[in-house]
């Protein structure tokens, strides 16, 4: 039995480790938008790093976090490509809509190599999926710091956009905050319903949502 367990121990020492990242470019099953609020994350870490994104001259409100390739089940990410990299140029013109191209630079390195596509049509891609989707007016007429579900915030998603559906659209929360709203869509960025592991919203009936500065 010593010995078995030996040659067992041995086995597992010297075994490949199973690759968590680096997947094959292009190999996944649908899109995830992801739509970060920002007042959320200044009140999380940005503030406490001065971060541009925070400063009152600007009125971020839902930003484009990232265009995810996602699994039915899990999802690549730190892809093998050959597409090169974007120019720092590339990534500083996403700062409308991603608040910087630290943010841009990111997203591509972890997600976009993952897409299958050039970095100038990812950027395209996660350009006119934020486009599609209206963000609720009425979230942005706010003026102070409200407590209210979750669930009010996927129901306002659902009202300016009325081709999508409940398990279409995900709400997170972070440190007790709205954190994000994750929307699910096709190959063809078409709203579809989300897989297993990303149709969990955040369950909470008294999350903080700050206004815009």
């Amino acid at each position: 039995m010593r010995q078995i367990l030996f040659i067992l121990l041995a086995f597992a020492l010297t075994a490949p480790a199973a690759q968590a990242e680096g997947e094959r470019a292009g190999d996944f099953d649908y899109y995830v938008l992801s739509l970060s609020w920002s007042p959320t994350w200044c009140a999380i870490e940005g503030d406490a790093r001065h971060a541009r994104q925070c400063d009152t001259r600007y009125d971020y409100g839902w930003i484009l976090h990232g265009l995810w390739p996602q699994n039915e089940r899990g999802y690549p990410s730190f892809c093998n490509t050959s597409a090169r990299p974007p120019s720092r140029g590339e990534t500083n013109a996403m700062a409308d809509v991603m608040a910087s191209g630290g943010l841009a630079w990111h997203q591509w390195k972890k997600h976009g190599r993952c897409s299958g596509l050039t970095s100038q049509e990812y950027f395209a891609a996660a350009r006119n999926a934020y486009n599609a989707v209206v963000r609720p007016p009425v979230l942005r007429k706010l003026d102070h710091t409200v407590k209210l579900p979750a669930s009010v915030i996927e129901e306002a998603f659902l009202k300016s956009n009325p081709g999508m559906t409940a398990d279409m659209v995900t709400i997170t929360c972070k440190q007790g905050r709205i954190q994000e709203a994750r929307i699910c869509l096709t190959m063809n960025f078409e709203p579809r319903e989300c897989g297993a592991d990303v149709v969990r919203d955040c369950a909470m009936t008294d999350a903080l949502f700050d206004p815009i500065r």
